[in-house]
């Protein structure tokens, strides 16, 4: 029996049904059992001057794009579904900052001042906030986004739905709850297929090009 069907039979042992994973939501990102994944897709754009704050895009998930996790029977698939937060941006009150490396201390921006904007779209979970290129957190991550040393997002969640594969080596997440969780720009992540990045609104008026695609 090769590795792959070893641990799918292994991890079929280990959960009580398809649908069964942790539901508790991460405190930190690298704790076992914490739901957190990544994606890369950023872009910023600093407002005419009429305006001084910065505005941030990026896909903090994406949907459909299968990515490869670990658990303790070895890898396997994992795959958000489209319209996986629906119910949860839905949410009055909905409560979600956007911080650097999933610390709660280093905010960004918040959806609860309006400063950050959550919404789905084929792609996946798209961010967009305004950022205080005087905050010295917020300074930082543009510098960085602009050079090209940061280009990454995950974001902190709570699963709600999911189903295994019936040879468990999918598991789909049909489902996720992101209040009190977060949107976060990180140096790595494990899903390959999000970014973030930062634009000059005056810049792309003049040539339609964001600031990642100058770089």
């Amino acid at each position: 029996m090769n590795d792959l069907l070893r641990a799918a039979e292994l991890r079929a042992q280990g959960v009580s049904q398809r649908s069964h994973r942790p539901s508790q939501r991460r405190n930190q990102p690298h704790v076992t059992d914490v739901h957190v994944r990544f994606a890369t897709d950023m872009t910023i754009r600093q407002d005419a001057e009429e305006s001084p704050t910065v505005e941030f895009r990026g896909y903090a998930s994406t949907y459909n794009a299968p990515y490869e996790m670990y658990d303790m029977f070895g890898p396997y698939s994992e795959v958000v579904s489209a319209g996986a937060a629906a119910d949860s941006l839905a949410r009055e009150g909905l409560d979600v900052p956007l911080v650097l490396g999933h610390d709660p201390l280093r905010r960004l921006a918040r959806t609860t001042n309006g400063s950050l904007r959550l919404s789905e779209d084929a792609h996946g979970l798209l961010v967009d906030a305004d950022l205080d290129p005087e905050d010295p957190d917020a300074g930082y991550a543009i510098a960085k986004i602009r050079s090209g040393l940061l280009d990454e997002m995950s974001f902190m969640f709570r699963i709600t739905k999911g189903t295994w594969s019936p040879d468990f080596t999918e598991y789909r997440i049909d489902a996720f709850d992101i209040h009190r969780g977060d949107v976060s720009i990180v140096g790595f992540g494990a899903n390959p297929g999000t970014d973030a990045g930062v634009r000059s609104a005056a810049d792309v008026l003049r040539t339609r090009l964001t600031l990642a695609a100058a770089l």
